[in-house]
């Protein structure tokens, strides 16, 4: 299998090695530093840049004629968020599985040079996922509906990747580390020129993250596991999860038993390091940033069957001229997109509602030249969360030149948030004239508005950030959610209200249990935010309220440091103005912001609880 492995891995890696060079290639002055250069021309020439139209071949290729057929649907009850569940349609028992239909479709389309693969409008069956060529567009039309299988073996039967018991899977990332894993139900992977477009929000691409799979009432999102979020809002449980059930989050027997298994190389110190305490790095989710550190090769890297990994619903991989526009994508499993190592890649019109665990809205991953356009973000996590590799997984290098404007959003924990898986640095990020509408902010709040995550193992580096015209008309969270330290930081757990509560959080000690490596201090530096309006909603007590703390700044943790001597130098987070803007009323009046190794936080003509600010913070 091995052996299999590393022969497929070499000609699909020679199509990245082109893509790469595509990447590298022809790219302007915006990777550098700072310069005296207005930002935000920067951004108009980088939706110039974006905004010119894919070309597509004028020849449409109807699903129909290769054998597709609409389904019929059934009512099921099924978890349409975290903690609620509903009856929603279903393919019926014994539907037409289109999957064979779609993929001739889009193979014979490419044969002929490219074109229109044409989806009708209809409920449609898919028990495997749609893999996307070069100079294809999939185009789902009014009224088109794609019901995703919610097996999990129907995504581990097509892969490129024969991986025995574990089935046929496809290279991946999960949350910023490399695998073999399910395929997503929408994939690419070293293509050019593609596009999956819908006609309007009636084109759905629906995950069924909710619908249960067995006897048992487990979903997709059964395998998140317990939630350790501390205070959370509307995510206190998990879909069907309870003790003695398996998730990612779970101690895996399937895994080795020690990392000397498939890392024999380490010393007994760096093997230790990496494995932690216990057997909790045997988790699925553990488990596998563990082979990153410990630089086991991507063949050896096999999840899929036997394993709790989700699938992100639609996970574009080291493509180029990429348009995701027009159409509806809900109950996803995982995030709901996940383009990664991509160059010209947009995003337009596009409604992301998905209430599930970890369902991002959007997360471009090492990508150069991103356009997120006119959409709407209704998360069970981060709307959009700019990420960029984890652990040693950082050969794809930066995120960087990336405009997000004119966009809505509602549930989720961040509006706009980079990292935290961000070791390959994030760099030129404008966003501008966005709505935080926050619609249920008395049931599902946003947790908070503006959002940086990072810390000692995550690392990497956050420069160059510009947001202005921003509008909160419902506030963030008036509650806190707290974060747990490490043990000996001077940062006591419990007290910084780092996951939810603020409307700007610059979180640089970010889950810190969560990792046994802790030796790359991150940066952040050039950070300006001007025009964002707060409104105020009714608070606990019927007091009124925009959020718990206007500003947490909690820069990094030099205590968490576990390497070898000399620590390398842990720097403030600095360089970072707030200008023009109205934070509304925190229901902390007594501490309306908190800091921690800061240096020069400008504040000009802030206004939080009515007083008006203009000075210069340290901490």
């Amino acid at each position: 299998m091995s052996k299999q492995i590393n022969q497929q891995r070499r000609s699909l890696m020679k199509a990245a090695s082109a893509t790469s060079a595509a990447l590298a290639g022809g790219l302007p002055a915006l990777a550098g530093a700072a310069t005296a250069v207005d930002p935000w021309e920067r951004a108009a020439e980088i939706v110039k840049r974006l905004s010119k139209p894919p070309v597509f071949r004028k020849q449409d290729f109807d699903v129909t004629k290769y054998g597709a057929a609409t389904c019929k649907l059934v009512k099921v009850k099924a978890w349409k968020s975290f903690e609620e569940q509903d009856e929603l349609n279903t393919p019926a028992p014994g539907s037409k599985d289109c999957y064979a239909a779609f993929a001739a479709a889009i193979a014979a389309c490419s044969k002929a040079g490219g074109g229109r693969v044409v989806i009708p409008a209809g409920n449609w069956y898919c028990a495997g996922p749609i893999v996307l060529l070069s100079n294809v567009n999939v185009h789902l039309k009014a009224g088109a509906h794609i019901y995703f299988s919610n097996q999990p073996a129907d995504y581990a039967k097509y892969g490129d990747f024969d991986c025995g018991k574990n089935g046929k899977l496809s290279i991946t990332r999960w949350q910023s580390n490399d695998c073999l894993n399910f395929s997503s139900p929408i994939y690419a992977y070293g293509q050019d020129n593609i596009a999956l477009t819908g006609e309007d929000w009636t084109s759905i691409i629906d995950g069924q993250g909710g619908v249960p799979f067995n006897s048992n009432g487990d979903c997709w999102w059964t395998w998140k596991g317990k939630t350790r979020t501390m205070n959370s809002v509307a995510e206190n449980s998990v879909p069907n999860f309870g003790p003695g059930k398996l998730a990612g989050n779970i101690e895996n027997p399937a895994n080795p038993a020690s990392l000397a298994e498939v890392a024999p190389n380490l010393t007994e110190e760096e093997r230790l390091q990496i494995q932690g305490a216990g057997g909790k790095w045997r988790a699925d989710e553990q488990y596998l940033p563990a082979l990153s550190e410990a630089g086991v090769p991507l063949a050896r890297r096999v999840f899929g069957l036997g394993h709790y990994l989700r699938p992100s619903m639609v996970h574009i991989v080291s493509c180029t001229n990429v348009l995701l526009q027009g159409y509806q994508v809900q109950h996803t499993p995982f995030w709901q997109h996940h383009p990664v190592h991509c160059r010209n890649i947009v995003i337009r019109k596009v409604h992301a509602v998905s209430h599930g665990p970890n369902s991002d809205g959007f997360d471009p991953e090492a990508c150069d030249h991103v356009l997120i356009e006119g959409c709407t973000f209704d998360a069970g996590d981060d709307c959009i969360a700019i990420k960029a590799g984890k652990n040693q997984d950082t050969q794809f290098g930066p995120s960087q030149n990336i405009v997000i404007q004119d966009c809505i959003m509602h549930s989720g924990h961040g509006a706009v948030t980079l990292g935290s898986e961000m070791a390959g640095g994030i760099q030129n990020v404008y966003a501008q004239n966005l709505v935080f509408e926050n619609v249920h902010w008395k049931t599902n709040p946003l947790n908070t508005a503006i959002r940086l995550k990072t810390n000692l193992n995550r690392g990497g580096y956050l420069r160059n950030f510009y947001v202005r015209n921003i509008s909160i008309p419902n506030g963030v969270q008036t509650s806190p959610s707290f974060y747990a330290s490490l043990p000996g930081s001077p940062i006591q757990s419990r007290t910084v209200a780092t996951a939810a509560g603020a409307v700007v959080t610059f979180d640089c000690d970010y889950a810190p249990i969560a990792d046994t490596v802790r030796t790359r201090p991150p940066v952040v530096d050039n950070i300006h935010i001007s025009n964002v309006k707060v409104g105020n909603v009714a608070a606990k007590g019927g007091k009124q309220a925009s959020c718990y703390q206007a500003v947490v700044i909690l820069g990094p943790v030099a205590s968490d440091y576990n390497g070898s001597a000399p620590m390398p130098t842990v720097v403030p987070v600095t360089n970072v103005t707030i200008s023009d803007s109205d934070f509304g009323t925190p229901a902390s009046t007594e501490s309306p912001w908190f800091l921690y190794n800061v240096k020069g936080l400008k504040l000009k003509n802030v206004t939080i609880g009515g007083t008006v600010h203009n000075s210069e913070l340290s901490a």
